[in-house]
């Protein structure tokens, strides 16, 4: 008998794991492995240091950010005091997996199949090596699956109905430094032609680079739209080394849990900032609520307690996802809107409010003359009075 299955070993599920791990629960981590999911790889200072990521997993570090507009007008974003962390999901996942498991985890891999329930709770799954389908015994259950979450499907009301964009990339061979690509800057591109709803980046990861974009508008080609960016950027010959592609959720659930034995986590419970597109961080944060939400219970005896991990989560985040959410509401409907967007981050007060914010997670508050002049300025160019402009 487990006291948790924690169903998914990305980011969120590893660390969900690894937290019960520590705190003495016997944790079963259930991961199908050999999928990596297609993703930029940016991390922020905050996260590096709130989970012990060493810089052994750091493959660069950013230390300028290039908005591109519709018209191919760039804006260079250089990020004061901090960096941006750029890691490989494929080193990174199994770096955060075998973590877990050193903390005492056990980790099994097969393919979730379903939970059963008669006198005790049962996770089944089809075991990779054998085909056999297997029953792990359980008090409680995350869902740390991903975005079309099996167990958010078949167990969390509105589980089947989250908003999610298609992501897809091309890890490629880094060409070192060209007159369009440079291993120490971040390039996001607002181009209608290669996102009509999102947008399309270029992230060096040290020796490579993920090269990709998302977008939730049906009938798009993803990879001819990628193909387009890698030749804008310069990149068309460089060696590709692989191509993946995956929904990202834009939305958080309004439930996270089954108000018995079932909680949600990262991807799964929809925790991807909007607008940016960011998870990582946000995942691992969700597998640490769910771990806090799920010790509670353990503890108590209380399913209510499962509520935490959502309370947890929106307590510090909310207002950063609210804000996120009115942004890309604003600005991503239309090239001209995008082109407004990227003219608004040439302000000096946006670039370092933004970064700042990035950085350490939470909404910026010393600066409310700052705070009123980007209001004036986001109003002024959403209502059309000023032209869009760049230095």
């Amino acid at each position: 008998m487990y006291d948790v299955v924690v169903v998914g070993g990305g980011p969120s599920g590893a660390t969900a794991a690894e937290d019960l791990a520590r705190s003495g629960k016997r944790v079963a981590l259930l991961d199908k492995a050999g999928r990596i999911k297609p993703c930029g790889g940016a991390i922020p200072p905050r996260l590096i240091a709130d989970f012990a990521i060493p810089d052994s997993q750091l493959v660069a570090r950013i230390g300028t950010a290039r908005m591109i507009s519709p018209t191919h007008r760039a804006v260079d974003i250089p990020i004061e005091n901090g960096f941006v962390g750029m890691i490989d999901r494929e080193h990174f996942d199994e770096f955060l997996r075998v973590r877990a498991a050193k903390a005492g985890a056990e980790r099994i891999t097969g393919t979730f199949q379903e939970i059963l329930r008669g006198d005790t709770t049962a996770v089944l799954y089809r075991d990779r090596a054998s085909g056999e389908t297997r029953s792990l015994p359980t008090r409680l259950v995350i869902g740390a699956d991903g975005a079309r979450s099996n167990v958010a499907r078949g167990e969390v009301p509105g589980g089947d109905k989250i908003p999610y964009v298609i992501a897809y990339h091309e890890i490629i061979k880094s060409p070192g430094k060209t007159a369009t690509y440079d291993p120490m800057r971040c390039d996001v591109v607002y181009d209608g032609t290669i996102s009509p709803d999102f947008y399309g980046w270029v992230f060096p990861h040290g020796e490579q680079a993920s090269v990709g974009m998302g977008t939730g508008v049906d009938g798009v080609d993803l990879k001819k739209a990628t193909a387009a960016l890698r030749r804008a950027s310069g990149l068309e010959e460089c060696e590709t080394i692989r191509r993946e592609g995956a929904p990202i959720p834009l939305k958080p659930l309004d439930r996270w849990d089954n108000g018995r034995d079932v909680v949600l986590a990262g991807d799964a419970a929809g925790v991807v900032a909007p607008s940016s597109g960011e998870g990582i961080y946000y995942a691992m944060v969700g597998g640490r609520v769910a771990a806090t939400a799920a010790a509670a219970t353990l503890a108590s005896g209380r399913a209510s307690d499962l509520k935490l991990a959502r309370k947890l989560f929106m307590k510090e985040h909310k207002t950063v996802f609210r804000v996120l959410r009115t942004m890309q509401d604003a600005y991503y409907k239309s090239d001209e809107r995008r082109e407004r967007f990227v003219s608004l981050c040439h302000d000096i007060d946006v670039q370092r409010l933004t970064f700042e914010a990035y950085m350490n997670k939470k909404l910026v508050r010393a600066r409310p003359m700052a705070h009123l002049r980007i209001g004036v300025k986001n109003l002024a160019h959403l209502m059309r009075l000023v032209p869009p402009t760049y230095g």
